[in-house]
């Protein structure tokens, strides 16, 4: 009976708003995942069972990170610009039915994406593994539970881990910080299955700082660079493959009449003669690709859209600058100001200038312009992951497994690839707190101080009554303080993520154009027919 009244006092606009915004962002991460696999995948060698299983695991993390965005929305839209609660929203109880269905859809995508890491992807890579002439169904899906069996053992390890490791408990201060804490853990409440969950994600979210820190960082420069600078010219680099495919049957010819005039060939020069053998294989690929492109519409025009390739990388650029600026300056206030390493480095109140905050508090003066940014902001980092993966490869233990190419990405790779993203975008969700805490953890909230009529933006200072915290950092904060060790290794990962994007932004820097045909023509294509090469 209480539910039905809380439902009622609620404005039918929050709900529609809440979820048709989800169920936007489903559809729209759907298409972009079948679009980005069938992109990707090979032609030559497909299974469905992988597809299908890439697309919604990209899906899933995708709709993982469009939830903060809905998220933010919600909670502010509790609040009228005075910074008094709107007349529906004045009752805690109410309050919370809002925020309890953010926080269950945050624990069923968590969840999901459990069940894809540990379990769904692994599974589907060892099924396709075991594929051969004489392998029955029944036995590939035997081998494949055998080997998935160590990632479900490894899920349950850390989800006991989770349930039973003792858990940082809250001082017994008499202040604003530690009550307001003490609120937040009382809302929450305390399950030592939510706890188990929090440690799994915690973990996985932990490798994906590491990710963020090699591919991420590598991916911010290279996206906007590789826009600045362009493709190299169709018409140059085929005459420098034809300088290069005549030099090379010059040593052929040499190694060949040498060997037609009876005298045998040493060790070195028969491998030789092989490696040249199979460079003008690909020097012949090259050339007819290299022809095939000059042919196609899309590269006659290309003058056309060139210089809004231009802008559009030193519109990135800019965003990479701030991001940078944001996060170096966010870092430096949390060392300096933050309740220690042993609370995960918790911010109250930002002390320091931050220039992304500064342009969201801005931004909020003209609604909805505040969550375009925010959102042009999870979409840049979400591109930057995809094209550090795409240029670096699927590596694991210092060895290069994989290459991702269009058309032309093995089906082990794309859900190697998949994963990786997953990973790596729970761990975006750390990274745009220490971008825009205060943003990220009240949007755009106020509430009015004692004895002033003029609304103050809301700050973890203030009282937990006057403010209420968005759902996804409320969960954050519980964790990095409750595991500090988690909190502290996020935070110091902000650093190692800043210098990686000093180095990346050196390296592609240096790197020379693109090749016209990246990615069309490599070593391993020996075995692919012409056909699947030329094709679009």
């Amino acid at each position: 009976m209480i539910t039905t009244n809380i439902k009622m006092a609620i404005p039918v606009e929050v709900p529609l708003i809440t979820w048709a915004s989800f169920g936007a962002s489903f559809v729209v991460a759907l298409l972009f995942a079948i679009y980005y696999i069938c992109h990707f995948k090979s032609k030559r060698h497909s299974e469905r069972s992988s597809t299908i299983t890439a697309v919604l695991a990209l899906t899933v993390a995708i709709l993982t990170i469009a939830v903060v965005p809905i998220d933010i929305f919600t909670v502010s839209f509790l609040k009228d610009e005075d910074g008094t609660y709107k007349d529906w929203a004045t009752s805690n109880i109410t309050r919370q039915y809002v925020t309890n269905t953010l926080l269950y859809s945050y624990y069923a995508l968590y969840g999901c994406m459990a069940f894809f890491i540990f379990l769904a992807i692994p599974f589907v890579i060892f099924y396709y593994e075991e594929q051969d002439e004489e392998t029955t169904t029944k036995e590939r899906i035997w081998g494949a539970v055998k080997y998935t069996a160590c990632f479900v053992i490894s899920a349950a390890v850390l989800l006991i881990i989770g349930a039973f490791v003792p858990l940082q408990q809250i001082p017994d201060k008499n202040s604003t910080d530690w009550e307001n804490f003490k609120y937040l853990f009382n809302e929450l409440g305390e399950s030592k299955g939510e706890t188990a969950l929090y440690f799994l994600v915690g973990f996985v979210t932990l490798l994906g700082m590491l990710g963020l820190i090699f591919y991420t960082a590598f991916g911010i420069t290279a996206l906007p660079i590789d826009l600045i600078k362009g493709y190299r010219s169709a018409e140059e680099e085929l005459e420098d493959v034809q300088e290069t495919a005549s030099a090379n049957r010059d040593q052929l010819r040499t190694l060949k009449r040498k060997r037609r005039r009876g005298r045998n060939l040493s060790s070195r020069e028969r491998r030789n003669l092989e490696d040249l053998k199979d460079e003008e294989e690909l020097i012949q690929q090259r050339e007819r690709h290299l022809v095939a492109i000059q042919k196609k519409l899309c590269y006659k025009c290309s003058c056309v859209w060139r210089p809004l390739q231009v802008v559009i990388g030193i519109v990135l650029i800019l965003v990479a600058i701030l991001v940078f600026g944001s996060l170096f300056i966010s870092s430096l206030d949390r060392i300096l100001h933050s309740l220690g390493y042993k609370t995960g480095y918790i911010l109250p109140t930002s002390t320091l200038p931050n220039p992304l905050g500064m342009l969201l508090v801005v931004m909020q003066q003209v609604f909805p312009l505040d969550y375009i940014v925010f959102v042009g902001l999870v979409l840049f980092f979400i591109y930057s992951s995809m094209a550090g993966v795409r240029r670096i490869g699927i590596w694991f233990c210092c060895v290069k497994m994989y290459k991702i190419r269009p058309h032309h990405t093995k089906p082990q790779a794309l859900l190697f690839l998949c994963m990786y993203l997953m990973i790596l975008l729970l761990a975006v969700n750390v990274m745009l707190y220490n971008l825009a805490p205060d943003y990220m953890t009240y949007g755009h909230q106020k509430f009015l101080p004692e004895n002033s009529t003029e609304p103050e933006q809301c700050t973890t200072s203030e009282s937990s009554s006057d403010c209420t915290m968005t759902v996804t950092m409320a969960l954050m904060t519980k964790f990095v303080f409750q595991l500090w060790f988690f909190g502290a290794c996020y935070y110091w990962a902000n650093w190692a993520f800043l210098g990686f994007i000093l180095i990346g932004l050196i390296i592609n820097l240096l790197r020379r154009r693109r090749s016209a045909i990246e990615d069309e023509v490599d070593s391993s294509d020996s075995e692919d027919s012409d056909e699947e090469m030329l094709a679009p």
